[in-house]
């Protein structure tokens, strides 16, 4: 026994020495989080709401005050243009007509007197017996009864397109979409005509108007493919193009938004107006390409050197949502990622060109291949970890 006791005791010695390394080894692997290079499609995207509105919606109200006598139209209604959709009652506008032309019939009258005169005047200043006077004051006495005869014939053509107002039109085809008023009611066109109907010309074309940030709305541009979703299906993403981008700015609490127009096919009518739509613009797609998770890039150790720390900053085409100058999308960004090979203790920080990014994932462009592990978190020890959890709500022993 004494002979075998040195070799015991070096055998258990390398057994302990083993354990320890492989310990060390196995929890430094384990204290880390990390997450495989995969290879797949990413999409960059703005998002936005706005609302969804006819393409052309025009406002039908009346020209004169009155009471509504009768509706040919009500909400859904199919119109054409020129159809009669409202009447107000004519009578005072009837009367009007019938005054205006009964002094147009007594300027006539006058008119034709004072032709009369003026020529019997004329006769008498030739024949000697009436005085230049009297042919002044015939001649202007009759250029008052044309003039008169002129006002009253306007008079009568007012009064005649008043009464032809009470018959309100449709102006356009399409769909009523709003009713104003109801059999009975007074309008008054005082100050500005009141509405009466909304019609929409068609309601198979449609346009969102997106409000879409002051950041975002630099990499936004017309035919941009355009997916967005309503409350009311929720589980359908429809489809539309971007046809304008306005540059009107629209301030609310000091943020900056722009009006951007997106076109919608509705042919099967499912939308409606006034919906309010999820919209995510289509900035930019990549398919097939190596993508990390965000959360890698956002990974830095404790013991991180201040070089492997400092990194280029991300274009604003890298942000979630995408933003910043036309073409940023394009933009290439240097990011520092930490690798942690195979059976290494020892992390090895990696220098990466990153591309477009969704949110969740963005594109490696260089510095890594597809199955490369990142680290995305560092864990807390065994130890640690398989303490009992601290009580949120417990606040220390009490004394009492």
């Amino acid at each position: 026994m004494k002979r075998f006791f040195p070799w015991l005791s070096a055998i258990a010695g390398l057994l302990i020495i083993a354990v320890i390394i492989r310990h060390f080894r196995d929890g430094s692997a384990a204290n880390y989080q990390t997450a495989e290079i995969t290879r797949g499609g990413i999409t960059q995207a703005v998002t936005a709401t706005g609302t969804l509105n006819p393409v052309v919606t025009v406002q039908v109200g009346s020209q004169v005050s009155g009471n509504i006598a009768k509706l040919f139209a009500d909400y859904n209604s199919q119109v054409k243009a020129g159809q009669v959709v409202a009447q107000i009652d004519p009578a005072i506008f009837q009367a009007t007509v019938t005054q205006a032309e009964g002094d147009l019939a007594s300027a006539k009258a006058a008119l034709e007197l004072a032709k009369v005169t003026a020529t019997r005047t004329q006769e008498l200043f030739a024949r000697k017996t009436s005085s230049q006077a009297d042919v002044d004051q015939a001649i202007a006495t009759l250029h008052q009864a044309e003039a008169n005869v002129t006002i009253k014939q306007g008079a009568l053509d007012k009064a005649k397109a008043d009464l032809d107002h009470c018959t309100i039109t449709s102006p356009i085809d399409g769909v009523v979409i709003s009713r104003s008023v109801d059999v009975g009611q007074t309008v008054a066109a005082s100050l500005q005509a009141p509405v009466i109907f909304a019609i929409a010309n068609d309601l198979t074309k449609m346009q969102i108007d997106a409000n879409v940030a002051e950041a975002d709305v630099g990499v936004v541009t017309i035919d941009q493919k355009v997916d967005f979703t309503v409350d009311a299906f929720p589980m359908q993403t429809f489809h539309g193009k971007v046809v304008q981008v306005r540059n009107a700015p629209i301030t609310v609490q000091n943020v900056v938004t722009y009006d951007t127009v997106i076109g919608v096919s509705n042919l099967d009518l499912k939308l409606k107006p006034g919906m309010t739509a999820n919209v995510s613009i289509v900035v930019a797609h990549r398919d097939d390409v190596l993508l990390i998770k965000n959360a890698a890039l956002r990974y830095r150790p404790p013991d991180a050197t201040p070089v492997e720390t400092k990194q280029s900053m991300p274009g604003r085409g890298a942000r979630p949502g995408g933003a910043g100058d036309p073409g940023a999308h394009e933009r290439r960004a240097e990011r520092t990622v930490y690798v942690l090979p195979n059976g290494a203790s020892r992390l090895r920080p990696v220098q990466i060109k990153t591309g477009i990014s969704d949110g969740v994932m963005t594109e490696v462009v260089d510095g890594l291949k597809e199955g490369d592990r990142v680290v995305t978190a560092e864990l807390t020890s065994t130890t640690t970890a398989s303490s009992p959890p601290a009580n949120p709500f417990g606040g220390g022993a009490r004394r009492f």
